[in-house]
């Protein structure tokens, strides 16, 4: 039987988890994604609303475990979150985004939550995770730089006189194929782990898998380029706004399966005691990513696609690919990360190569740094100083 004080907990920790949910999809995750589109014209703001509310719902269940289990066992060693702690670490780091929305500060909601997280689990006793917090780090630094220079080359080669750019943009569908082919996605996978479209299909095709999985991977790329180039012909323009709606669902889609975890992954400590399975907190995860998006991000994506207006669809393409790539990198290797900073460095990257530097201020950016940093050590310290306090109080 279980306790009713468990119960209340897990129910409080929810609330907290749900508000997350709901905030991470009314923004930068539900509303980034098809703003280019929106500013192309290849799509409306309420369908766009619409669409990103259901991928990234479908992304939150079919990817969001890594991400989840990480933020709820593998930010703190030694200790298990207890239910109080994950309560706390949630509530915090849930008030700091709240504080964010409406005095509209930039809070970092993957600085936030895994900074709370860590902040409780040490106020545990716990031992901090060095080499998770390496491979952390280690993809937040490197995200402007990878995410800016990759989306650089792109609008840099689109730019070039010497290639049509129809040819790069077929060669572009391509290597996102490649990619697609090579993601993984629980429901194809065993029980404990995924499995991607490539490995699946690759192993019904006679030889070892490594060849199977290779022909299935340049099969896809091949549909792609036909795909994309048969539109091309018909229009390039047409063919370059249809080619923006694909990376854009794409994005949402791994928006979904790499934010989720920020919104459910402390409360994977508490489930087991309520008896609820990962799937169902990946469930109740994507349906308040769901409602942040259908509620809040249209008027989000209205905003944004103003901006991306003035950056043409080349310079779009430009910034979605590496954030499709970057996001699926994060879910990979269960690393939480800020869909803001995705997203910014790539349009900053685009942006250099038409020499505007993404239309973004020096100071602007670095206002924006501070508040990720402050949100990082910020929320450490008010969880670490929470669980604290509340344990004196209970004893």
């Amino acid at each position: 039987m279980v306790e009713l004080v468990t119960v209340a907990t897990f129910l409080i920790a929810a609330v907290a988890s749900l508000f997350m949910a709901w905030a991470i999809g009314a923004g930068s995750s539900g509303s980034t994604p098809f703003a280019p589109a929106v500013g192309a014209n290849a799509i409306s703001v309420m369908r766009a609303g619409f669409f990103v509310g259901i991928l990234g719902f479908a992304g939150a269940v079919l990817q969001g475990a890594n991400v989840s289990e990480a933020v709820g066992t593998e930010l703190i060693g030694g200790v298990t979150l207890s239910p109080a702690a994950a309560t706390i670490a949630l509530i915090i780091a849930a008030g700091l985004v709240a504080i964010g929305v409406f005095a509209g500060y930039p809070i970092a909601t993957a600085f936030t939550v895994t900074g709370a997280v860590v902040g409780a689990g040490l106020a545990m006793g716990g031992d901090p995770a060095w080499p998770k917090y390496a491979e952390i780090v280690t993809l937040w630094v490197l995200t402007p730089f990878v995410g800016g220079g990759i989306a650089y080359a792109i609008a840099r080669t689109l730019r070039a006189e010497p290639i049509a750019e129809e040819y790069l943009i077929v060669a572009l569908a391509a290597l996102v194929g490649v990619i697609v082919a090579n993601i993984e996605f629980a429901v194809l996978g065993p029980p404990d782990g995924g499995a991607s479209i490539a490995q699946s299909a690759g192993g019904w095709l006679p030889g070892p898998e490594l060849v199977g999985a290779a022909a299935v991977t340049t099969l896809m790329a091949a549909v792609w380029a036909l795909a994309i180039g048969f539109d091309l012909r018909i229009g390039l323009e047409r063919g370059e706004r249809h080619f923006l709606l694909i990376l854009g669902a794409l994005v949402a889609f791994s928006a979904g399966g790499s934010q989720v975890g920020l919104a459910i992954g402390p409360l994977i400590p508490l489930s087991g005691d309520v008896g609820l399975p990962l799937l169902a907190l990946l469930v109740g995860g994507g349906f308040g990513l769901l409602l942040g998006s259908w509620t809040g991000a249209p008027r989000m994506i209205k905003a944004i696609s103003q901006d991306y207006s003035s950056l043409g669809p080349r310079r779009s393409i430009a910034a979605l690919i590496p954030s499709f790539v970057i996001a699926q990198v994060a879910v990979l290797f269960g690393i939480p990360v800020s869909f803001n900073e995705i997203i910014v460095s790539s349009i900053i990257g685009s942006g250099y190569a038409a020499g505007s530097g993404g239309g973004v201020s020096a100071r602007k950016m670095g206002y924006t740094v501070l508040a990720w940093v402050l949100s990082l050590a910020g929320s450490i310290v008010i969880a670490f100083g929470g669980y604290l306090a509340v344990e004196a109080v209970l004893l």
